[in-house]
């Protein structure tokens, strides 16, 4: 018997490719800066992963609250010493260290650390 995976496979291929075009248009302005694209990579694959967050900006930090950490894995490739990302907020890019703190059934934080500009 097949198990559901829910929304989340329509939303990977449709969905974050919408909110990223709107992120980067004109109309991105609208969030308040609050949306940007997570750029990733992936610790054993190497690949590239980049996607919609909503974030909160504190200076030269960002913070990400994971929603349904338990049905999303790019988060796992920042856990314990955490890894680089580049982040593009309001047009911008940004690079930095993130590090995920908590577990999927606690709820997971990312914590971004932006580098000198």
């Amino acid at each position: 018997m097949a198990t559901s995976r829910g929304p989340f496979p329509f939303v990977n291929k449709f969905v974050n490719p919408l909110v990223a075009a709107v992120a980067r248009s004109p109309l991105g302005k609208l969030t308040g800066g609050s949306t940007a694209l997570l750029t990733v990579t992936g610790r054993s694959s190497g690949k590239q992963f980049t996607l919609p967050v909503t974030a909160k900006r504190d200076g030269e930090n960002m913070t990400i609250h994971v929603m349904a950490p338990a049905k999303k894995i790019w988060w796992r490739n920042l856990t314990g010493e955490g890894g680089p990302v580049n982040l593009e907020v309001s047009g911008a890019q940004r690079t930095g260290h993130a590090v995920a703190h908590g577990d999927e059934n606690s709820g997971v934080t990312v914590e971004v650390t932006f580098s000198p500009s």
